[in-house]
């Protein structure tokens, strides 16, 4: 099948009929697109009958101005065409949206706050490879299934009416806002309407995940023991078995409430409390009195207790691993990228909130602790192994669309590998990286695995 990419020129509505398009005539020639009879337009969840008239020398395509104006398009917008023969159709896109959490009408420069800087690569990335990019909210969901109030960037951001996407990437950052019943039932119903397809359509929580990869014999190698914290039993036979152990929020994010316990003899027990400013020490002479303090916060929060782990670290800082793992043009999972994080003084969980560093996974992996006995290569090699392993798991055993996964890796001193978490929305500013390009691969990547799911 043919595939091309097309400048679109909008022309007034007194010039051309909205029912008619023209269309360069090696295209009109090539796909033996019928004259003088209507066929079907579709873009995104928009449907039109038109007539194409063939234009010679020419290899763009003209509208009037309403029809642009249904379709959200503007001038000299380029953009992927296909004539599907079989059922007289020429389709447009890929239209992909992208669900953000909030936008700010009042600041005409940055309407989406901190991720506007990688909305507008977005665009670019899309104006590069013919795709087209929105960007909605929850707010801008309202009762029709065909088009939606969305943000596009033509000269500056625009509020414009587009049809449904042919692609959604859910990028809310907020569980409420996920699992509002407006945007459940939005979703549920574009789907069977529209075929649109959505990825990355959920949260995970720790607990769900690392009960969906121990069912797969290949992963429970990465995996440190971990059970939900409900009782102080658990709490008491995990100590016994690790001089450490982690608690960890099931819900949370960016290192935050995460404690560490840690036996210094028979009774006593030290624990750290990750904090925004550093780390909070406390000790106490029995494991119960710990437990009464830590089961006032489990009424609200509660938490996975995970196996302690001997991490490798640079001048007794901690170090783990980012791995970015999206699907590729062929939909197949790939390693964009790798970035191993040091924590920062007083910390023990190496977010770059809480004053980590970054730096290539070479690099770390010299400076570091680990056997000397194994290679940065193999180091390199053993980490995209595993989180390839642990993104193919995830896709296998949880009911879920994902194209893009956050996942957090630790390698222990001896080289093993291990998993610390899973993250569905992987944040755009902490990933990145080192010496980027102006278009992240990361983007041109979900670019690519877009116009895969809607056949372009």
């Amino acid at each position: 099948m043919l595939k091309s990419k097309v400048a679109v020129q909008v022309i007034s509505s007194g010039m051309l009929p909205e029912d008619t398009l023209m269309l360069g005539e090696v295209y009109v020639k090539q796909w033996k697109i019928p004259q003088g009879q209507h066929i079907l337009i579709k873009f995104g969840g928009f449907r039109q009958h038109v007539k194409v008239i063939p234009v010679a020398k020419y290899n763009g395509m003209r509208m009037s101005q309403s029809l642009a104006r249904k379709m959200g398009l503007s001038n000299g917008t380029s953009i992927r065409l296909q004539y599907k023969d079989g059922t007289a159709t020429l389709v447009l896109g890929p239209l992909i949206g992208v669900l953000v959490s909030r936008d700010y009408p009042h600041l005409p420069d940055k309407p989406f706050g901190s991720i506007t800087m990688f909305c507008r690569e977005l665009v670019e990335a899309c104006t590069a490879q013919g795709a087209y990019v929105y960007f909605f909210t929850p707010n801008q969901i309202g009762t029709s299934l065909d088009h939606l109030d969305g943000w596009i960037y033509s000269n500056g951001w625009l509020k414009v009416t587009l049809p449904v996407p042919d692609v959604i990437n859910n990028r809310l950052t907020s569980r409420k806002l996920e699992n509002r019943p407006s945007v459940q039932q939005f979703i549920k119903e574009v789907k069977l309407k529209h075929q649109t397809t959505v990825f990355n359509e959920k949260f995970l929580d720790k607990t769900e995940v690392f009960d969906a990869l121990k069912k797969e014999e290949n992963l429970v190698r990465y995996l440190p023991e971990s059970h939900s914290l409900r009782n102080y039993t658990m709490l008491k036979s995990m100590c016994s078995r690790y001089s450490s152990v982690f608690l960890k929020p099931v819900r949370g994010s960016l290192g935050k409430g995460i404690i560490r316990v840690t036996r210094i003899d028979s009774n006593n027990y030290q624990v750290m409390y990750a904090t925004a400013a550093g780390s909070r020490k406390q000790q106490y002479s029995s494991l119960l009195k710990l437990f009464s303090t830590i089961s006032a916060k489990m009424k609200t929060v509660k938490y996975q207790i995970q196996q302690g782990l001997t991490l490798i670290e640079i001048q007794k800082r901690p170090v783990d691993f980012r791995a970015l793992v999206q699907k590729n043009a062929s939909g197949k999972w790939t390693i964009t990228s790798i970035v191993a994080r040091t924590a920062g003084n007083h910390h023990f969980v190496s977010n770059l909130a809480r004053g980590g560093t970054l730096s290539t996974v070479g690099d770390a992996v010299a400076k570091s602790n680990l056997n000397p006995g194994i290679s940065r290569q193999d180091a390199v090699q053993r980490l995209q192994q595993a989180a390839l392993n642990i993104a193919r798991g995830v896709d296998t055993q949880i009911p879920a669309h994902f194209g893009e996964l956050g996942i957090d890796l630790a390698m222990d001193t001896s080289g093993r590998v291990w998993l610390l978490e899973v993250n569905s929305k992987p944040s755009k500013n902490d990933n990145t990286p080192l010496n980027e390009n102006k278009i992240r691969p990361s983007v041109r990547m979900m670019i690519q695995y877009s116009r895969f799911l809607s056949g372009f």
